[in-house]
C-alpha cells in the first residue's frame, strides 16, 4: 500500500512537473522585461541580419495572441519567411504591465486589439501597424492571409517599389 502511494505521488509529481514546464515554454509574451529596450535589441538583431523587425503585441492572456504564436512556430510557410525576413519579438501589454513608452514608440497599436502587428525597417523607423482580425478564418488564422501580409511586408517586397 505505501509503495502503491509513493508511486502515485511520484507519477503525480511527474505530471505536475512536466505540465508547468511545458505551460512555461508556452508563453511567449513576457511582462517582466522592458519593452523598449527589447524592440531596440531587435532593431540592432535586424540591422546586422538585413532584416526588418515584426512586433506581435499582444499578451499570454489573449488566446488570438497565442494561436498566432504557435501557428509561426509550427506552420513551415510562415515560418520560413519570418525566419528569413524578421527578427519576430512578442511585446507584452497586460495588465501587469502595459508597456506605455513601447506602446508610444509603436504608435498606439492597442487600439486595434490584440493581437496587433508592428512592422519596423532594420533601423527602427515604422513602416506598417496590421489588425490581425483580418488574418483571421473561423476559430483560427487563414495560412494564405498570413503569408500574403507577411510577404507584403518584407524588406526585398519593399525595395522593389524603388
Amino acid at each position: 500500500m505505501i509503495k502503491k502511494a509513493i508511486k502515485v505521488t511520484f507519477l503525480m509529481f511527474v505530471v505536475f512537473f512536466t505540465s508547468n514546464l511545458f505551460s512555461q515554454q508556452t508563453k511567449p509574451y513576457n511582462d517582466k522585461i522592458n519593452a523598449v529596450e527589447q524592440i531596440n535589441k531587435a532593431i540592432e538583431q535586424a540591422n546586422k541580419e538585413n532584416k526588418y523587425v515584426l512586433c506581435q503585441v499582444g499578451g499570454n492572456w489573449c488566446p488570438w495572441c497565442l494561436i498566432f504564436a504557435e501557428l509561426a512556430t509550427t506552420n513551415k510557410e510562415i515560418k520560413d519567411i519570418i525566419d528569413k525576413n524578421f527578427v519576430y519579438i512578442h511585446v507584452n501589454y497586460s495588465k501587469e504591465n502595459k508597456n506605455p513608452e513601447a506602446m508610444r514608440l509603436l504608435r498606439n497599436p492597442a487600439r486595434f486589439g490584440f493581437p496587433v502587428f508592428v512592422i519596423l525597417d532594420n533601423e527602427g523607423n515604422y513602416l506598417h501597424t496590421q489588425n490581425s482580425s483580418y488574418l483571421e478564418e473561423g476559430k483560427g488564422y487563414d495560412v494564405k492571409k498570413v503569408v500574403d501580409f507577411l510577404s507584403k511586408w518584407t524588406k526585398k517586397s519593399l525595395n522593389t517599389l524603388k
